[in-house]
């Protein structure tokens, strides 16, 4: 079978399963804009800039400033001559703001998830797996070469038991702690606490922890901590903090970091300004804003994530299509990003 011929099958397979999926330009800054394609006017409900500060003023000036100082981008690797003193800057105030000892930069979150399980759980370890994780989790277990057991979602028990199978590797435990898809919560409590019987290492995921859970990490080593700069602080970037041999590892080791060109300076410059609005009063109210817009939608419900589940393809495709004639854009999530029978829309 010639490329030609197998490109067309697999499109039309996609195709044929009302599967085929395009980009849609959305021409507009924070929630409002216009789609490119048709002109309409829309209202987002499916961003994950849960605080709005890929638009606020210091965030914006930050990156202006950096555009100005070091240009449009870092031009190597940060092992080579990438690295510029606003990712040192970045890193430090990561690791402040997360209680960790260290903090590494990564050009995406996607990037940091590969990097920390390749190099902290490396061939002869044994890998515990939320089976609701990231993909970008998945594909760093994959990467790892380790044996990885997946276990049911927030189950402990299977976890407890999928860790005395580790026969003597050293183990390590993965774990979303607000699941993308779902929005609800891992038990992080309950996860230390079987790690710590076992003697695992707990690798935590916090892209969209913006409203908690709060995971306190001061004078431990036991757990490291990845995350993103897209979310929360409304910019791009990816990090891992810990404790410093951890991180110091993932520095050397991670495919992901050593070969890849630095972050630009504008996007560690505007990760680095939010972070300052995070941590001030203006981000504690941020913060309780989103609380009371989750709460008006959905009372109770610990995250700003908040699905509302359809079932079957078509519905979940149908519904969006009745919210986008009613001006709001809430597209519809379905497989392969969910299970089959479990299509939603997702706020």
């Amino acid at each position: 079978m010639s490329w030609s011929e197998w490109t067309a099958r697999e499109a039309d397979a996609i195709r044929n399963a009302g599967r085929w999926r395009r980009p849609r330009d959305l021409d507009g800054a924070g929630p409002h804009g216009r789609l490119t394609e048709t002109d309409q006017a829309v209202v987002s409900f499916a961003s994950n800039d849960y605080l709005g500060l890929t638009q606020h003023p210091a965030v914006t000036a930050a990156a202006h400033a950096a555009i100005d100082r070091w240009g449009a981008g870092s031009g190597s690797a940060r092992l080579i001559v990438g690295s510029r003193p606003v990712h040192s800057e970045l890193e430090a105030a990561i690791a402040a703001w997360r209680g960790t000892a260290h903090a590494a930069l990564f050009p995406t979150g996607f990037a940091a998830n590969l990097g920390v399980m390749e190099a902290l759980a490396s061939r002869d370890a044994f890998i515990c797996s939320d089976e609701l994780n990231h993909a970008s989790i998945i594909d760093g277990t994959r990467l790892s070469r380790s044996e990885t057991a997946v276990f049911p979602h927030r189950d402990l028990d299977a976890l407890d038991a999928a860790l005395g199978r580790a026969a003597g590797r050293r183990a390590v435990v993965v774990s979303d702690t607000v699941f993308s898809m779902d929005g609800d919560l891992a038990d992080v409590d309950g996860l230390r606490a079987v790690c710590a019987t076992h003697g695992a290492l707990l690798v935590l995921d916090e892209a969209h922890a913006v409203l908690g859970p709060e995971v306190v990490t001061e004078d431990t080593d036991d757990v490291v901590r990845v995350g993103t700069l897209s979310k929360t602080l409304g910019a791009l970037g990816g990090f891992v903090a810990g404790p410093a041999r951890f991180v110091d590892l993932v520095v050397n080791r991670a495919r992901s970091y050593i070969f890849t060109t630095a972050s630009s300076p504008a996007d560690a410059a505007a990760g680095l300004a939010a972070i300052g609005v995070l941590r001030s009063p203006e981000g504690a109210a941020l913060r309780d804003r989103l609380r009371a817009n989750v709460e008006a939608l959905r009372p109770g419900h610990p995250s700003p994530i908040v699905p509302v589940l359809c079932g079957e393809e078509q519905v979940a495709l149908d519904t969006a299509a009745a919210l986008l004639d009613r001006g709001m854009l809430v597209p519809a999530i379905r497989p392969p990003t969910v299970a089959p029978g479990t299509s939603r829309l997702r706020v």
